[in-house]
């Protein structure tokens, strides 16, 4: 069976696609059009209820998702997310906080090193955080979780980015078959129904489109080698 594609480090757009990638974004892109964007009007309300997140409960780790560096310092939304996991981690919902993300852009070292640095200086002991360090985006974050988790027979995750990721996040890792529990961290950019909410919006409700499209678009044509990254 041949190896499961990773993107390699500092990965462009179009190395980050991997097989398939292409036909599923050229379908979905087609399709959006073409359907004069119904698709992308049918998932928004999906990507609005997912920024409300879940209830929250006990789970085996906190996870928070990758977010590209500027240089190598950390952005505001990714500090956000790390906040809102170490709240979550205090109130002993979780034993261990996960951070992932690869090396990205101009970085030196990969956002879950970043990720880790930020923990530690907010007195979160190094025994409690665990790193996923090779992946260049949301799918590869949640597939190298998954194997970590299944290694340590781990089940349950408590899933950690900002609001308008979280439907896209949510839909990836239940494809992978990963038990999940969504929370928003407050405070991320862009602000709650502005203009620049609003269009971040839509271009996750296009992704969530282009999700299911390369699912369904993998599945169709029983290709081994994409199902394989995605469930």
């Amino acid at each position: 069976m041949p190896k499961t594609f990773h993107a390699p480090p500092r990965a462009s757009f179009l190395q980050k696609l991997g097989p398939g990638g292409a036909s599923s974004l050229g379908l979905a892109l087609a399709s959006a059009l073409g359907l004069l964007l119904v698709p992308v009007g049918f998932r928004l309300p999906q990507v609005l209820r997912g920024a409300e997140g879940d209830p929250l409960e006990p789970a085996d780790a906190i996870l928070v998702l990758g977010r590209r560096l500027e240089g190598d310092c950390l952005t505001p939304v990714f500090e956000a997310r790390l906040a809102h996991a170490e709240k979550l981690w205090r109130q002993g919902l979780a034993p261990r906080i996960f951070v992932s993300g690869g090396t990205t852009g101009s970085a030196t070292r990969s956002e879950a090193e970043a990720g880790r640095d930020w923990l530690l200086a907010r007195g979160v002991p190094l025994e409690n955080i665990l790193l996923e360090d090779r992946s260049q985006h949301t799918l590869e974050n949640l597939f190298n979780v998954r194997t970590h988790l299944r290694a340590e027979g781990w089940r349950t995750l408590l899933l950690v980015s900002d609001p308008l990721h979280l439907a896209r996040a949510r839909a990836t890792a239940l494809g992978l078959g990963l038990e999940v529990r969504c929370s928003a961290a407050p405070g991320c950019l862009p602000a709650s129904g502005s203009l620049a909410w609003w269009r971040r919006a839509a271009v996750e409700a296009f992704f969530l489109h282009w999700y299911h499209t390369g699912l369904l678009y993998s599945r169709l044509i029983r290709s081994e080698r994409q199902l394989e990254r995605v469930t």
